[in-house]
């Protein structure tokens, strides 16, 4: 007899996180300007998702890409993701992927950090980049726009539900990430070395 909708456990993902399974779990966020991959193996029949603010460590500097702070960056996020399927019995090469998110939800109402760049926009680049280089097929994506999202990847047919989060309705993701963003930008500014002389 089939679970009801009721009956399904269900695991929300806040940014940062990255959660992976082969239990029927129902696996949801909200996204604004963050991304987020569901990433499954038709054949293990296992899935996971991560929930990613930023792209890379460093936006706008010249310091390497992610050397810590799991989950928080999107090519650790993606890691993390990817190694935590293939610990489960995942193939490489049987992986697909489905992306969400990258909206314009925090550029165009915040002028703190200033409009240097689009993080909306970088995260969508950097995914789309990272699947192709890592040559995981990109399935199906919603991505981009000015609305937020919430989605809900279930386990039984690894469908992805969407619900698109009008504008006036987003305050709450906004204030989210924008928390979530100035506390990066704070243990990034803590981490860069001081040189002495």
């Amino acid at each position: 007899m089939p679970m009801t909708d009721d009956q399904i456990q269900k695991h929300f993902l806040r940014p940062g996180e990255c959660f992976v399974t082969r239990e029927p779990v129902m696996l949801s966020t909200l996204l604004g300007s963050c991304v987020s991959v569901c990433l499954f193996d038709p054949v293990a029949q296992v899935r996971g998702m991560n929930h990613f603010l930023l792209p890379a460590r460093n936006l706008i500097g010249s310091e390497p890409l992610l050397a810590s702070d799991a989950g928080r960056y999107g090519l650790w996020a993606m890691e993390l993701l990817i190694n935590g399927l293939l610990n489960l019995g995942a193939r490489r090469e049987r992986l697909r992927a489905k992306a969400f998110g990258g909206g314009n939800l925090l550029n165009s109402a915040d002028r703190d950090p200033p409009d240097r760049f689009n993080i909306g926009s970088a995260n969508i680049q950097f995914v789309r980049h990272f699947l192709n280089q890592d040559g995981i097929p990109l399935i199906a994506e919603d991505l981009g726009g000015d609305e937020g999202r919430q989605i809900h990847f279930h386990g039984a047919d690894f469908t992805v539900y969407l619900r698109r989060i009008p504008r006036r309705s987003t305050e709450q993701i906004a204030a989210d990430e924008r928390a979530y963003l100035q506390h990066a930008l704070r243990e990034q500014q803590r981490s860069i070395p001081i040189d002495f002389f």
